[in-house]
């Protein structure tokens, strides 16, 4: 049985992709996992590939499973992915993805892990090119593959060169989980629901000026998020439709 991942981070920073969404030097050739027991394991991507991320994520996809690793892949001539890395015996390897965008130096950056269908297991968003009429997107894994299972566009999630990547969320509401992401303008937080495999806006919130940093829960039902003007809370409650 494989030992639980307890932490995790990029190593050997490298120019061969050369796109650098986040700035200098966030793109990298490695990733390094510790387990329970202090072990390193290792994951080296090929000579194509870079992790385009500031931070790998530990994520659980239901309570009864271990962490694993949320990360963003990106390839040369197919630009980013979403994968999931586990461990495998003495090494990382990835055990499924996204499809890539298909275009080099196209980025994506993740909203979250959240179980927004109330199954049990969750499921996994990501903004798709954020910085060029964003798509949200809503996946499952099956097998080694996450597969998309719906999609809205009008979505930003990140300021190009800025290593801020915060700027959606997940939130529970009546005990319903919710996407919190900013509009393409970051002018307005759309609160967004599945249903039906239907990503639905529930609700939006406008903002005084744009979001520039990570939102946080600062009580229930409620966020503090950062724009251009300071610091704004918002009551989500307020926010429905």
């Amino acid at each position: 049985m494989n030992e639980p991942i307890t932490d995790a981070h990029y190593a050997n920073p490298v120019e061969r992709y050369g796109h650098f969404a986040l700035g200098k030097p966030h793109e990298y050739a490695s990733l390094i996992a510790t387990t329970r027991s202090g072990r390193k394991l290792t994951l080296h991507l090929p000579h194509d590939e870079v992790f385009e991320d500031m931070a790998p994520r530990l994520v659980r996809l239901s309570k009864n499973e271990p962490h694993v690793i949320l990360a963003i892949v990106s390839h040369r001539n197919a630009g980013a992915r979403l994968v999931l890395i586990r461990p495998h015996g003495k090494t990382l390897i990835i055990s499924a993805q996204s499809p890539a965008i298909g275009t080099p130096n196209r980025w994506l950056n993740p909203v979250g892990v959240a179980d927004l269908d109330g199954d049990g297991r969750a499921e996994l968003a990501a903004v798709i090119t954020p910085h060029i009429g964003g798509t949200l997107k809503v996946y499952r894994e099956q097998g080694k593959a996450l597969i998309e299972i719906a999609s809205l566009w009008g979505f930003s999630n990140h300021n190009y060169g800025s290593t801020e990547l915060g700027l959606s969320t997940t939130g529970t509401l009546s005990g319903r989980q919710y996407l919190l992401v900013p509009d393409s303008t970051r002018l307005q937080l759309r609160l967004i629901t599945l249903k039906n495999e239907q990503l639905v806006e529930a609700g939006r919130c406008a903002l005084s000026t744009p979001i520039t940093g990570a939102i946080q829960s600062s009580a229930p039902h409620e966020v503090s998020i950062v724009t251009q003007a300071g610091q704004q809370v918002i009551a989500l409650d307020n926010c429905m439709n």
